[in-house]
Formats: structure tokens, sequence, C-alpha cells
């Protein structure tokens, strides 16, 4: 097996270079291994909303990304305290999928003889004391096979804990939701780094170096560019979902509710107390519903439409900017 210690923290490159990686394993090849890291980043599942695994304001407030995987399961927080892998083979026969404990066995043999005495615990989950300290994932193409995952050794648990914390209220979602554990780092149970922990697993784990060419790190800069950081693919490719926004304004309260598929809004209602401005020319709030449906659920693309409405007249006393900011996504 060849074996890539990556040190690039962009996350959307790292999932396009496992893509990349993924589509050159053919039969007879002996497979990649990878280990890397991203900076503050929340990696959601491919089969995610992902807007209701985020906590948005936390997140925008931080600057931490999001991207979304090609592999199932849950949302996953990664910083410089997490480590992660990536196993990358062939699979001979097209039969099963190894589980996920055969696949993530020479992580937790090498974890093992760190002196960290983790086990695996329910579906996908790897356990120290009780608690998780990475989550795996796994996916395949034709016969070619990837498992991957993320070992909290020290990640920042608090920043964790709000920025996956999303408003289970506003949403009635199709996706995927991720159910949360309890979890720990790696540095609660011994003094361990993360250089440290990738300084081990390499020392333990059979393989020889690989440095990947110029031309495969070319196609995964262009597979980043159009999938990975895309907004189509992030939030685009979310399940259908409604979100419902409410607040109370000193001019009135105000309930908003979307639908949203494939990333565009399909439908928008606003209701509440509030009254339109006796100054208003014409238009209703049924007019700025309207003007939103097929717009792509996002700050960008629904700003231009907000702008082009008179919203202190539509909403009489409202501050026109406190309410674009309630109303755009994060």
């Amino acid at each position: 097996m060849y074996w890539i210690d990556h040190r690039g923290t962009d996350p959307a490159f790292n999932l396009a270079l496992e893509e990349v990686l993924l589509d050159r394993v053919e039969a007879g090849h002996p497979g990649f291994a990878m280990l890397w890291q991203n900076r503050p980043t929340i990696v959601v599942g491919r089969f995610q909303n992902a807007r209701q695994e985020i906590n948005p304001d936390f997140v925008r407030e931080k600057g931490i990304e999001v991207v979304r995987r090609m592999t199932g399961g849950g949302a996953v927080y990664h910083d410089a305290g997490t480590l992660n892998y990536t196993f990358i083979h062939h699979l001979e026969n097209k039969g099963e999928l190894p589980s996920f404990r055969e696949a993530g066995k020479p992580i937790a043999d090498a974890l093992r003889a760190l002196g960290l005495p983790v086990t695996f615990s329910g579906r996908n989950d790897l356990m120290l004391d009780g608690r998780k300290v990475a989550g795996v994932a796994h996916c395949r193409r034709g016969a070619a096979f990837l498992h991957h995952g993320c070992i909290l050794v020290n990640s920042e648990l608090d920043v964790l804990g709000e920025a996956l914390r999303a408003d289970p209220e506003k949403f009635q979602s199709k996706g995927v939701a991720s159910v949360r554990a309890r979890v720990t780092n790696l540095a609660d149970a011994m003094p361990i780094s993360v250089d440290g922990t990738r300084a081990g697993i390499l020392s333990l784990c059979d393989g020889e170096p690989y440095t990947p060419s110029p031309a495969l790190l070319d196609e995964a800069a262009k597979l980043r560019e159009a999938k990975y950081a895309s907004w189509d693919w992030t939030y685009g490719a979310s399940p259908p979902f409604n979100e419902r926004l409410a607040k109370r304004f000193p001019w009135g309260k105000l309930e908003v509710f979307f639908e949203v598929r494939a990333g565009r809004i399909e439908a928008c209602r606003f209701f509440g107390d509030f009254f339109m401005s006796a100054h208003n020319a014409g238009q209703d709030v049924t007019d700025l519903e309207k003007a939103l449906c097929g717009v792509p659920y996002a700050a960008d693309a629904m700003a231009p439409v907000l702008a082009a409405f008179p919203l202190e007249d539509l909403f009489n006393g409202c501050d026109a900017e406190e309410l674009k900011s309630f109303l755009l996504p994060a």
C-alpha cells in the first residue's frame, strides 16, 4: 500500500484528492493510505441536509467552513486537533463491503500499540473509555473501495459542540440526521499530540511513501473547484427540507416558512401580526414570496431579491438590514 503523508489543510481540496485517488485504483493496484488534516471545518455526510447539521450563526462567527463528502454517515467537526485517515483499495471480488471494524482495523491496531485501548462500538464509532474518539465512513465506486475516519486527538470539543448544534424545531428534513454521541480526545487519556499520533501510525503501518504527481494534484484542484468547493454540491445536493424562521421584532412577530428542493426555494410564506405601511405602492408580501421562489437558498442569491423590495413598507417599522440578516441563510 502507498502511504501519503499529506499536509494541506484545504477541506475541499482534500476531499477532491480522495476522489481522484479512488479513481486511480484498479485491479492489482496496491492501494493508497493517507493521513491528513483540515482547518476548522464541518464535513457533512453525502445524504444529509447541510443546514440541518450546523449552528449557522456560530459557524459564520468563527469562520468555520462547511463541505460535503462523498461518503454517508453523520456530520463531523475537524480542526487542528483532528487527524484524518483514508484507506483506498480495490475489492478483488465485488461481493460485500468490508465492515467498518475490518476496514478500520489498521488504525485501531496502531492506536492500541500506542497505548490507547480503543474499540469499535455500534455501527461505525471508535470508542475509548465509553466515549467516541473517531467516526468512520466508507463508499465504493465499482470495485474501488474507500474507508476514512477522523480521530479526535486534541480537538476543541467546546467548539465542536457549538458548531454542530442545529435547532431541531427549524427543520422538517428528509435528510439523514446525525446521531449525537459523547466524545472525547485521545489526549484526555494520555499525553499525545496530533504529530505524535501521525508519526506513531506511520511507524506501525505497512507500506511505502508516495508523493502524488503534479498532474494528479492538478486534477484534484480542478475537481475541488467544480465540485467540493461549490454551493451546488455542499448545499444544493441536500435532500428536500422545510425551514421555519420565527422572531418577535418591535414591529411585530414574523414567521417564515421555506420549502427547499435541490437547494432552491420551491415555496415561501410569511406569517405574523405585522402591518404594511400606508405608503406602500401596490406591492405586498405575496409578491416577495413569489419573487423568492426558484432562487437558490443562499445568501448571495437571495440578497438581490430582498434588496429589490421596499421592506420598510412591506413590514411597517422594520429595519431593513436587520430583517435581511434574519432572512438570509448562513
